[in-house]
């Protein structure tokens, strides 16, 4: 895929992304959830997505992500969301994670977070989602 056409189509899903999470903001939250699943209940998983806006590799991970979240069938990511969290606006977040993004994490059961290892950017999308399905498993 060519420069040009990724950053067109990174483009068009980061501005519908950070359009949500910018509502989020004005709304007091300071996080955004993307609803890329349906399923809702105990057994749903949170997959968090440290990010902030204008970071081209976020974009990267944000679309393959969506990309991995909508593929169906028995491997199909239905019970995890993604929450996208943008470190500019949590001093916290932004001391931890400035010089990593993106980074992901995982919602234990336990509520705490596990940092989850780097995904390459060259990583299929098949691929991202079993090392997903694998994380949470």
């Amino acid at each position: 895929m060519g420069k040009r056409r990724r950053r067109k189509m990174a483009a068009a899903i980061s501005s519908a992304n950070w359009a949500f999470v910018a509502a989020a903001r004005r709304g007091g939250r300071q996080w955004g959830t993307i609803p890329l699943s349906c399923s809702s209940g105990p057994n749903t998983r949170k997959l968090v997505l440290y990010s902030k806006p204008g970071c081209c590799l976020c974009d990267g991970l944000k679309e393959k992500l969506q990309a991995a979240f909508s593929l169906s069938g028995p491997d199909s990511l239905h019970h995890v969301t993604l929450q996208v969290r943008d470190i500019t606006t949590n001093p916290d977040w932004e001391r931890a994670y400035q010089y990593e993004i993106p980074v992901l994490a995982k919602e234990n059961s336990d509520g705490k977070e596990e940092i989850l290892p780097r995904l390459s950017p060259r990583l299929s999308v098949e691929i991202i989602q079993k090392k997903l399905l694998a994380a949470f498993s």
